[in-house]
């Protein structure tokens, strides 16, 4: 199962959004929901639910951002990327 956490961070009056994506997989041996973020693979945890895990990967990626954050903003900072989501039936 895949999920996108969308994180909005305010600094000085300008709002950067960031898309994470998160793998879930449920342990069937304890019923826990256990999650990775794709693209910040040390930010892992695990909730009762699904809502828990979401709140519990927030607060992963945010401490994995703080841990990062002079190598991430030098790869944001003058991104010009624009991202479209897309509805395909199969």
């Amino acid at each position: 199962m895949y999920f996108c956490i969308q994180f909005i961070q305010q600094k000085k009056r300008k709002e950067t959004v960031l898309d994470y994506s998160i793998i879930i997989e449920k342990n069937p041996e304890t019923g826990w929901y256990c999650g990775q973020c794709t693209q910040l693979p040390e930010a892992m945890s695990q909730g009762r639910s699904i809502d828990e895990l979401v709140k519990n990967m927030k607060e992963a990626i945010e401490l994995a951002i703080e841990c990062r954050k002079e190598e991430l903003k030098s790869i944001y900072q003058n991104r010009k990327h624009f991202y479209r989501r897309i509805t395909v039936n199969v």
